[in-house]
């Protein structure tokens, strides 16, 4: 894993490290993205779902290629187990797995860092770059 860089403020201090500007630092839903939408109520689907076959390939080359892989999920922590099981089990290279992401969609993320979405539909691939419009704080 890519060492974070130390980073300081105007008057010297310590601030939040980061990752080189070339590693991405991946955050990957599970469920109706690397595989079939599998609700909470019904965690016994995961026994026989199958994972979307170009998430596993792009996502595994993305972590040979240094990148931070962390999947997180609306699932509870008890269904960690069974989600680590299911990803182990179809072989799935990652650092990290965050349960308990709020349920509902419409996601909209605020941090210090920058962030950059990209809406999973259907099929992954490696990212290209495209200008769209954003949602911004006013100055």
């Amino acid at each position: 894993m890519a060492d974070l860089e130390k980073l300081y403020d105007e008057h010297g201090n310590a601030i939040s490290p980061q990752l080189p500007e070339d590693v991405k630092n991946y955050l990957i839903d599970i469920d109706g993205t690397i595989t079939e939408d599998v609700p909470n109520e019904e965690p016994e689907r995961m026994a026989t779902c199958e994972p979307f076959p170009d998430a596993l390939a792009t996502l595994n080359k993305w972590y040979n290629e240094g990148h931070i892989i962390t999947f997180f999920t609306s699932r509870t922590e008890d269904h960690r187990e069974v989600t680590e099981k299911w990803l182990d089990k179809h072989g799935f290279l990652y650092h990290g797995l965050l349960m308990g992401k709020p349920r509902g969609g419409n996601y909209h993320w605020i941090d210090n860092h920058m962030v950059r979405a990209t809406r999973f539909k259907g099929k992954f691939t490696d990212l290209v770059v495209r200008k769209k419009k954003i949602e911004v704080f006013e100055k």
